[in-house]
């Protein structure tokens, strides 16, 4: 008689990325379909990932303990653990590798294997991972057996009593599948006329425009990121637009530039909105496309205006991996507006500049964090120039930490120079490691590494061709950074002098926004977006992509 075969599906998230965090795993009988053993727990803080992985081990060691010499496929839907475990990617971040190590020796080589299933198909382990997350946050520990009422569990199996033959699962897991990004025409970030094209490259206009959807890193819910044109980058006065009325923000085709209807129209394009007032230095909330920014007025309390969310939680519990609200999530939302909590003090305001043209600009080629580090171009040095005079204009800038690479050091130096202050270097800030793209153009590694560019572009968790880092492992690093930014200038209005993919990812963490927010957003050389965080944990996106300085 041949060994028994079991089917291990796992699964893990996190509300935050990092943030409270739990796995669950079902071993199934292979060949009767019958479910033989159920794991979750609640993990305390850690990411997706080191979840996930925590998930598979559990998952593997109920099957050991059912059968050590049964034959194992792993189902899971993270992309990250399925290849690296199956060793076509490699392990780099130090949480995951003794994981997937004590992962690799439960079961002896050759009798586990690994599939990739869609999120839809994983809804029994993501249901189980919401439980023991749930059941942390009441200070339990998760038991099998009859649901906790209100639970996870209770509202799926509610479900599937009601539920068509057909369609056992439904209303099971809310889990809407987000289509992959349009393929984004690229640039290290540094493209010809000056806009970004995705996450240093990025495919549509209208920076700020609302984006509302589901994510993993960072697991949140809908968020909306209004226009701020005119804001000044260190003026408490200034504030998003209510969310949903960002202006004509209009996804352009791909391969477009796609600088009209931005937010802050680039150097030499048509300016913002039509009626908004996008003057430098101005202290004014963004209004809807039409209306005049009124200088200096902070929206009465209760309208809604510059909703914010956690920077560390981002927005309600969410499920795993997609973070869409758990069916059944009674967890409060955070306060948001003016009228959320009376005396909060003055913000930690992170004034988030990127850094001048290179080189590379015109070239339009992936430049990250582990290629050439290239210096300012003439161009870009001019740039620095004319935003170092206009922050001297503004006055609001206290402090100046900028990443370690050439080009923001420069930048900073420039800035430095004028307002009379020091830079202090953040490694944190540095931008994406690209891997073997570094160099090229977004044309040529679709060419050399077709697979891999299309893994990245629909997956936040993919790594570039060589082992560069994930659009995940960068959100994981900036949260950290933000984190201790926060906390080392509380009150303050700190200049951060760094690149696309950390400035994009800072407005997206505060917006809540999905992984996918970052092929929406343009974002310039030398441009200046703003984030405040307050003392209750919100933040409030003020500023992104203002250019009007650069404009003659």
């Amino acid at each position: 008689m041949g060994a028994r075969e079991f089917v291990v599906e796992a699964d893990g998230g996190s509300r935050g990325n990092p943030g409270p965090a739990g796995y669950g795993s079902v071993v199934v009988d292979a060949a009767t379909g019958e479910t033989l053993v159920e794991r979750a727990e609640y993990i305390g803080v850690a990411t997706n990932n080191v979840a996930e992985y925590r998930g598979l081990l559990a998952g593997l060691r109920a099957a050991r303990e059912l059968d050590p010499d049964a034959v194992v496929r792993v189902r899971m839907d993270s992309k990250l653990v399925v290849e690296q475990m199956s060793g076509r990617w490699k392990i780099k971040h130090p949480d995951m590798k003794p994981l997937a190590t004590e992962a690799a020796r439960v079961f002896p080589p050759g009798q586990v294997t690994y599939e990739w299933i869609p999120r839809e198909h994983n809804k029994h382990a993501d249901r189980l991972a919401n439980e023991a997350m749930d059941a942390g946050k009441r200070g339990e520990r998760w038991e099998g057996g009859p649901p906790h009422p209100g639970s996870a569990r209770a509202d799926a199996r509610a479900a599937r009593a009601v539920a068509t033959p057909a369609n056992p699962d439904v209303a099971a897991s809310a889990e809407p599948e987000t289509a992959a990004p349009a393929e984004p025409e690229v640039a290290d970030l540094d493209t010809a006329d000056g806009t970004s094209h995705g996450a240093d490259i990025g495919g549509s206009a209208g920076a700020g425009v609302g984006a509302s959807g589901t994510g993993s890193a960072g697991g949140s819910a809908s968020g909306s990121a209004g226009a701020s044109t005119a804001a000044d980058a260190g003026s408490p006065a200034a504030a998003a637009a209510p969310a949903g009325s960002g202006g004509p923000a209009v996804s352009a085709p791909v391969g477009t530039d796609a600088s009209v209807g931005s937010a802050a129209a680039d150097a030499g394009s048509p300016a913002a909105p039509a009626g908004t007032d996008a003057s430098v230095g101005v202290s004014a909330a963004s209004a809807p496309a039409g209306t005049d920014a009124s200088v200096g007025v902070s929206p009465p309390a209760g309208t809604g205006a510059a909703a914010t969310t956690s920077p560390v939680l981002a927005a309600a519990p969410t499920t795993p991996g997609t973070g869409a609200a758990p069916p059944t999530s009674s967890t409060p939302q955070p306060s948001v507006g003016w009228g959320s909590a009376p005396d909060l003090g003055a913000p930690a305001t992170l004034v988030l500049l990127r850094h001048g043209e290179t080189p590379l600009t015109p070239q339009k080629r992936f430049s990250g964090s582990g290629g050439s580090d290239p210096s300012l171009s003439a161009v870009g040095r001019e740039q620095a120039e004319r935003v170092a005079a206009a922050l001297a204009r503004r006055g609001t800038i206290q402090h100046i930490v900028a990443s370690p690479l050439a080009r923001t050091r420069e930048t900073a130096d420039a800035v430095a120079a004028r307002l009379g202050l020091k830079v202090t270097v953040e490694y944190g800030l540095r931008e994406t490691d690209f891997g073997a793209w570094e160099g090229l153009t977004f044309g040529e590694v679709r060419e050399r590494h077709p697979e891999d560019l299309t893994r990245w572009l629909a997956d936040p968790e993919a790594e570039p061709t060589g082992g560069g880092e994930s659009f995940a492992a960068t959100a994981t690093r900036i949260a950290a950074t933000r984190d201790k930014l926060v906390a080392a200038y509380a009150g303050r209005t700190v200049l951060l002098v760094t690149h696309v993919t950390p400035i994009k990812t800072f407005v997206r963490l505060a917006l809540g926004a999905p992984p996918e927010s970052l092929f929406r957003m343009e974002l310039s050389a030398a441009s200046l977006s703003a984030v405040a965080y307050y003392a209750d944990g919100n933040a409030s996106v003020r500023l992104l992509n203002d250019t009007s300085h650069l404009r003659t």
